[in-house]
């Protein structure tokens, strides 16, 4: 089996943070453009940097990178990127996750980072093929009440988002704080997934379920500690998006050899591979999967099978569309 048998099959990315796809060579670009000081001398500098010992490592440059996002044409330009190496890698759908406190805190507004991503969305469609929506996330570590405050001011921008969901800081931020601000978001018409059971314990996975009400659980490596919710899991067919990449390099796992997801797999739980922050993390959604063949001794047709979960999984599916 060969990348390329791996890049043929028709696949969907349910997990990849857009402003996590910002490459070292266009964050001293956009910073250069938009009169930015970054914190790094150059480019080897930043990718040096992306050596991190957790989940907050990561987060302290991942918002000092966003800073240099300051126009529309700067927003459709990152999304523009991602979704280039997107269809590349087989991607035929994506449903891709924003964070709009980490610029509306900057003083930028919904429609200037809005209009940047659906300018892209539909240049991809027409040009590449690939469909894609938006997931608005938000940010743990901030109040729930700025989340609730949030969600209100998007009510008139939510062409093209399909969800809401939960990003972050995952522990001492449980699921549970943010219940307004999902019903808030759900009145609106949109769908719900939420981070959990990365850092997190179990019990953010329930909660995530019970409170708030999601339909695809983002990471959710950590379900294997209690059996009880690997049932729950496996019964109601709930998607984890899983970002194995990610995980060796948060420090989730010491090695990809390390990481539950065969047991996953082996347990029947509704399973799709992601690449989640992949200029960081040095893999995209395709290296995850070439990376997971490898790893695991995985044959085309197990990883056909997973694609086939991701297209399932996706909004796009469920909602019939």
């Amino acid at each position: 089996m060969t990348d390329e048998d791996l890049v043929s099959l028709p696949k969907a990315e349910l997990h990849v943070h857009i402003e996590g796809t910002l490459e070292p060579e266009l964050m001293f670009d956009l910073a250069a453009r938009n009169g930015v000081e970054l914190p790094f001398g150059d480019v080897e500098a930043v990718k040096r940097a992306y050596r991190f010992t957790d989940l907050q490592s990561f987060l302290d440059i991942y918002y000092q990178g966003a800073a240099v996002l300051r126009t529309r044409d700067d927003f459709a330009e990152l999304m523009a990127a991602y979704l280039r190496r997107a269809a590349a890698d087989g991607v035929v759908h994506a449903e891709i996750f924003f964070d709009p406190q980490t610029h509306t805190h900057r003083g930028i507004g919904f429609e200037t980072f809005m209009g940047g991503f659906r300018d892209a969305m539909e240049d991809a469609r027409r040009n590449l093929g690939i469909t894609s929506q938006l997931i608005l996330c938000f940010l743990r570590h901030l109040p729930p009440e700025d989340a609730v405050a949030t969600i209100e001011a998007a009510a008139d921008h939510l062409e093209g988002v399909v969800a809401v969901g939960l990003d972050s800081s995952e522990v001492g931020f449980p699921p549970e704080l943010f219940v307004g601000a999902y019903d808030r978001a759900r009145r609106l018409g949109l769908r719900a997934v939420a981070h959990a059971g990365e850092e997190g314990p179990p019990h953010y996975i329930w909660r995530a379920l019970d409170d708030l009400g999601v339909e695809r659980v983002d990471h959710g490596v950590r379900c294997l500690e209690d059996p009880q919710l690997v049932e729950r899991l496996r019964r109601e067919r709930i998607p984890l998006t899983v970002c194995p990449l990610s995980n060796v390099a948060l420090k989730v796992v010491d090695r990809l050899e390390d990481h539950p997801l065969p047991k996953m797999v082996d347990a029947g739980l509704f399973v799709t591979i992601n690449s989640d922050d992949p200029a960081y993390f040095g893999g995209y959604v395709g290296d995850n999967y070439a990376a997971v063949a490898k790893t695991f001794g995985w044959d085309l047709t197990r990883m056909a099978e997973l694609a086939a979960n991701s297209l399932e999984a996706s909004f796009q599916a469920r909602s019939g569309a």
